[in-house]
């Protein structure tokens, strides 16, 4: 059969893949364009599987928003050099309206879900691999539907936020997640701080005091010790927090202020967690040279 120029452009719109791959792939299975796509899929697959064990901790964190439902999705290269390539971004931003439209909320869900242009998450993400030549992996995805007020943010790529607020108003619900990409705070209130750090942290501080201190009456020591707690839990938690964009008052008093309430936030980082390898290029230079 012909292999025409117009089979081979409805192949790579169908597919994604590059020009010469699809002719290829028309070529081995004589012009059908179904068992080449098939084709085509099978062999981005067989490469993606070669590069699955290489240390990918690098990428980006994408939101997707629709009123009060939000997602974050972390997608990882192994450079920053792939992370910023046209073909992985406009992956990424996929990735995020399919988990967005999907009600993806884990991973494997995701992965099996159905990109807008037909093939699934995880058939995407081999595509990529085979045209990026990197390992790429769909990691984590987080994602809130409420009828409060939502906001997802996105910082420089690398730091995601979604903030759950009820009352206040949309401004407010992103200034809460701007706070949190940048203070990074554990925990949202006093009250979810957990008991064993607050004892722990007391023993440290009771261990710091001079025997002099230490020495004082019961109830005055359990004020020095308590004010002290008091400072950590507040550095500790969202609500204790000078608020970013109005440093003179806490963001409670900020949400408070607005009659809102901060029902909870999520945050992910770019390759938190995972152990990246270290390069020695220079040995690894020399020791080419000495073969």
């Amino acid at each position: 059969m012909e292999i025409t120029a117009g089979l081979v452009k409805e192949l790579r719109e169908r597919t994604g893949a590059g020009m010469m791959e699809c002719k290829k792939a028309l070529t081995e299975n004589n012009g059908d364009i179904d068992v080449a796509a098939e084709w085509l899929r099978k062999q981005g697959l067989a490469k993606a599987d070669k590069k699955a064990s290489r240390v990918a901790a690098e990428g980006r964190v994408v939101a997707a928003q629709d009123g009060g439902k939000a997602v974050l999705v972390e997608i990882n290269s192994e450079t920053d050099f792939v992370a910023k390539d046209e073909n992985f971004l406009k992956f990424a931003d996929e990735v995020a309206k399919t988990a967005l439209n999907s009600g993806a909320n884990d991973i494997e869900t995701l992965k099996s879900a159905k990109t807008s242009y037909g093939p699934t998450v995880e058939e995407a993400r081999a595509w990529l691999v085979s045209k990026v030549g990197e390992n790429v992996q769909v990691r984590r995805v987080v994602r809130i539907d409420s009828a409060n007020n939502v906001a997802a943010y996105v910082h420089g790529g690398r730091i995601g936020v979604l903030v759950e607020l009820k009352g206040g108003d949309a401004d407010l619900a992103r200034g809460i997640a701007m706070h949190v990409a940048a203070m990074n705070p554990p925990h949202n209130k006093a009250s979810d701080v957990p008991a064993d750090f607050i004892a722990k942290e007391k023993e440290i501080e009771l261990a710091k005091m001079s025997e002099k201190d230490k020495a004082k009456p019961a109830e005055i020591l359990e004020k020095i010790i308590g004010g002290k707690i008091a400072k950590i839990v507040n550095e500790n938690t969202l609500y204790g927090q000078p608020y970013v964009l109005n440093t003179d008052q806490t963001v409670e008093a900020a949400v408070k202020a607005a009659g809102g309430d901060v029902i909870g936030f999520q945050r992910l980082v770019v390759g938190e967690g995972i152990e990246k390898v270290v390069e020695d290029y220079a040995a690894e230079v020399a020791k080419a040279m000495q073969v």
